[in-house]
C-alpha cells in the first residue's frame, strides 16, 4: 500500500454504490488504477433483496451474485476486504488502512471516493441492553439475522416503515409469526396519506402479521417488549427497522464539510476538490438519497466526472416499489415539509394519491394495487429531483 499516480482512484466500500462506480469507471477509463477498501467481504449481492429473500427462496450464499476475487477481477481493480479505513490524512493524500492483521498501513490516493453508506438509527429502551435486537444492514447483518429463522417463530419488527414492512411480509409468508409496533398510526406513515397506510395496514394484517400501531416499547426483557399501554408481546427474535443514521465520522474527522450527511456539490464533490462522496453517506443539492436509482445515477454521473468528462449529477422524478406482495405499492414522495395536500382516487386496496402543492403543481404520488402500473406515466409528469 505504496504511493500511487496522481490519477490514481480509491473507493471506500463495495456495495452498490462503490461497484457501480468502478465499474462504470472502468468503462470509461480502462487504465486508471482503481482501489477498493471494503470492511465486509466484498462479494457482490443486490442489498434490497435482503427483505424478500426467504419468500424468493434464496439463503446467504444464493444471494451472492459474485465472490471479492470474481469482482476483483471483472473491475481490473485492488481489492481489499475486511480492511478499515482509520483516518484521512488531505494534505499528504493518504488514507490509513487497517487489515484483517490489525496493522494500520498508508495507502496513497489521487482521488478519493466515499461510499461508505449509512449506520441503522440506534435504538434504546430500558432493558434493550440485555435484549438481542438485530439489525440488517448488509450481508454479513443478513446472515446473523437468518441464522436460526424457521416457521412458527414469534418475530417483534421495530418500526412500520418501508424496511419494517417488507421484512415483516417476507417474514409471514415463510411460516413466521411477526408483530410490527410503531408510533405511526399507520404503516409507511413518512410515504403515504392515511387512506393509502390504512389499505396497505389491512393487507399485512391479512398476511398475518400483527400491527401495533400507535404505541412504543416501555421496556423489554429477553422474550417479552412491554407497550406503553400496558400490554406485552412475547417474541423469539427481534429486528429494529427504525431508519439509517449517514456515516459521517470519517469525513468529519478530515475536516469535511457535514451536515445531515457528506455535503457534496452536483458533482458529487465534497469541501476538498479530491475527495467525492455517494450514495447513503452523502448529502447532494436534493438532501440524502437513500434509495437505488438515485445512488446508481450518483455513479454513473461521478464516473464520468473522474474519466476525465465533468458530470452534473440529474435526476429525474424516481418512484420506488415496495416490496410487500400483500398489497403492491409505489411511492414518489413530496419533498419533506413542502405545504400542499394529498388527492385519493380509487376504492379499496386500488388507491391513487396526487399530492399537489400550495401552488396547484403536482410533486408526488403513491399508488396501490391495480393503479401501480400508472407509475411511469405519472412519473414524467412530477418535477425533477435535480433538473
Amino acid at each position: 500500500m505504496s504511493a500511487a499516480n496522481a490519477n490514481n482512484v480509491v473507493v471506500v466500500g463495495s456495495g452498490l454504490g462503490g461497484y457501480t462506480l468502478a465499474r462504470e469507471l472502468r468503462k470509461k477509463d480502462p487504465a486508471v488504477s482503481i482501489t477498493i477498501v471494503t470492511g465486509d467481504g466484498g462479494e457482490s449481492y443486490g442489498k434490497p433483496m435482503l427483505s424478500n429473500a426467504l419468500a424468493q427462496g434464496k439463503d446467504v450464499s444464493a444471494l451472492v451474485q459474485k465472490s471479492a476475487a470474481q469482482m476483483a477481477a471483472d473491475l481490473g481493480a485492488t481489492l481489499l476486504t475486511r480492511s478499515f479505513v482509520k483516518e484521512i490524512d488531505r494534505q499528504g493524500k493518504t488514507i490509513t488502512v487497517t487489515g484483517p492483521d490489525g496493522q494500520p498501513r498508508p495507502l496513497a490516493y489521487g482521488r478519493l471516493v466515499l461510499a461508505i453508506g449509512a449506520d441503522p438509527r440506534p435504538y434504546a429502551v430500558p432493558g434493550s441492553d440485555n435484549v438481542r435486537i438485530h439489525t440488517v444492514n448488509d450481508l454479513d447483518d443478513y446472515a446473523a439475522w437468518r441464522d436460526g429463522l424457521r416457521p412458527g417463530l414469534r418475530v417483534l419488527l421495530v418500526g412500520a416503515g418501508l424496511i419494517g414492512a417488507e421484512f415483516a411480509n417476507d417474514l409471514a409468508l415463510a411460516g413466521m409469526v411477526p408483530t410490527i409496533v410503531d408510533p405511526a398510526p399507520w404503516p409507511l406513515g413518512r410515504l403515504l396519506p392515511q387512506e393509502l397506510g390504512a389499505e396497505v395496514a389491512k393487507a399485512l394484517e391479512g398476511a398475518g402479521i400483527t400491527l401495533r400501531l400507535g404505541r412504543t416499547i416501555a421496556r423489554i426483557e429477553p422474550g417479552l417488549a412491554h407497550l406503553d399501554d400496558g400490554t406485552a408481546i412475547a417474541f423469539d427474535r427481534a429486528l429494529s427497522a427504525i431508519g439509517l443514521v449517514p456515516r459521517t465520522g470519517l469525513a468529519s474527522a478530515a475536516g469535511l464539510a457535514i451536515d445531515k450527511g457528506i455535503v457534496v456539490d452536483r458533482r458529487l464533490t465534497t469541501s476538498d476538490p479530491s475527495i467525492f462522496a455517494i450514495g447513503d453517506c452523502a448529502q447532494t443539492e436534493a438532501g440524502p438519497l437513500p434509495f437505488v436509482l438515485p445512488l446508481m445515477a450518483q455513479a454513473r454521473a461521478l464516473a464520468s466526472t473522474l474519466a476525465g468528462t465533468p458530470t452534473d449529477l440529474t435526476l429525474p422524478a424516481l418512484p420506488v416499489a415496495v416490496k410487500i406482495p400483500a398489497l403492491p405499492t409505489v411511492v414518489c414522495p413530496p419533498p419533506p415539509g413542502m405545504a400542499g395536500e394529498w388527492r385519493i382516487t380509487g376504492t379499496g386496496p386500488d388507491r391513487k394519491a396526487l399530492f399537489v402543492a400550495a401552488d396547484g403543481q403536482p410533486v408526488g404520488f403513491a399508488l396501490t394495487g391495480n393503479h401501480i402500473g400508472e407509475r411511469q406515466a405519472m412519473a414524467r409528469d412530477m418535477p425533477a429531483i435535480l433538473a
